[in-house]
């Protein structure tokens, strides 16, 4: 990334707040499922390799922002998780605003209350923390715009402080599709924030399904973070990252042009490779369960029988994504109900497509 850029964020930062500085700011931001797995990073979280998403409609956080002026020199901060206040969640909360104060010196100046909730499983394999933490910038970019009296909001730089929260929240902000991690195909990715990927894919995707399977909505037994720091001492590591990288260019050509065959091809050997890398870590863990495996092997023989283009894949858990275009919504709901609903915990799965990024609540 420029660094002027970074730099000029720093000279344009705001550092008074009026003493009558109150008020509410409320934002929306989805989930995204990563195709090309981002697994591994350094620095400052940066990823090792780069990654491809689909940002997701249904599975979403909204998050809200309550503020008032306070005269100490650091925030003030009550969190609320599904309304109930989290002690746990708020001490990560006040870590990400300490490290941005620099940027976003205001927030010491403000008493916040951050109220957030999901419309899926926390910690059960979809990515809470990236629509959670890109929801949190967007209210914080909104509170700075209301100082500056200015209401556009720069996505690069959205997107940039996000993934300090949680790397994956980097993608979550942009419509249908987003590809994060500097590429030597595309001239304007880069390691520090995601670029919106949308006008250069085929229009099939645009309306591409994801019904996911809650095969397990507890939470997991190994955390996403761990999961990263694993890959220092992977013996795999090189070998997987130079793979994510040839992942990342076919992908992004299959899907510019459509080819649903190599979608699927890729699409599902990236989330092998993910649950891979989990077993040959040193701890080794397994977050895929029995009817994971299950699921997994009646979604293959269906599309051999039939033909239709569905695929799937996982993020770090042991939920199925079931991956298909509109044309074949009938059929694959047809076969979910059928065969893949009694492997799900209490019958429960989510009906998911490819959407918009975040929006404003009003």
């Amino acid at each position: 990334m420029n660094k002027a850029t970074v730099n000029n964020w720093l000279k344009e930062a705001i550092t008074e707040v009026p003493s009558s500085f109150k008020g509410e700011h409320s934002w929306q931001s989805p989930s995204n499922i990563a195709l090309v797995k981002y697994w591994g990073k350094h620095g400052n979280q940066l990823p090792n390799n780069p990654s491809i998403s689909l940002t997701l409609s249904e599975s979403k956080s909204e998050t809200s922002i309550k503020y008032q002026q306070h005269t100490g020199n650091q925030p003030v901060l009550k969190f609320y998780f599904e309304g109930k206040e989290n002690t746990a969640f708020g001490e990560k909360i006040f870590r990400f605003l300490q490290s941005i104060t620099d940027y976003f010196p205001f927030l010491n100046q403000l008493a916040l209350t951050i109220s957030s909730k999901n419309t899926f499983p926390h910690s059960s394999g979809i990515a809470s923390s990236a629509s959670a933490m890109s929801a949190l910038v967007m209210c914080i970019l909104d509170l700075e715009n209301k100082l500056k009296n200015d209401n556009t909001i720069d996505l690069q730089k959205a997107s940039y402080f996000s993934r300090l929260g949680s790397g994956s929240a980097s993608r979550s902000l942009f419509s249908t599709a987003a590809l994060w991690g500097k590429t030597n195909f595309l001239a304007e990715s880069a390691d520090e924030y995601a670029i919106p990927i949308k006008q250069s894919i085929h229009p099939v995707f645009n309306s591409y399904y994801d019904s996911i399977l809650i095969v397990d909505g507890g939470t997991k037994s190994v955390s996403s973070r761990a999961g990263h720091a694993l890959m220092d001492n992977n013996p795999y590591a090189n070998i997987r990252y130079a793979e994510a990288n040839k992942h990342t260019q076919e992908l992004f050509r299959c899907m510019q042009s459509g080819d649903l065959d190599s979608f699927i091809q890729i699409t599902e050997a990236e989330a092998l490779q993910l649950h891979a890398l989990m077993m040959t870590s040193n701890p080794a863990y397994i977050l895929m369960q029995p009817n994971s495996l299950k699921a997994i092997n009646a979604i293959r023989n269906f599309r051999l029988e039939t033909k239709v283009p569905l695929c799937f894949t996982l993020d770090a858990g042991p939920n199925i994504h079931l991956l298909y275009p509109a044309s074949e919504r009938e059929k694959v709901l047809s076969f979910l109900q059928s065969e893949l609903l009694d492997l799900c915990a209490n019958k429960l799965w989510i009906d998911d497509k490819t959407g918009n990024g975040s929006s404003k609540i009003n």
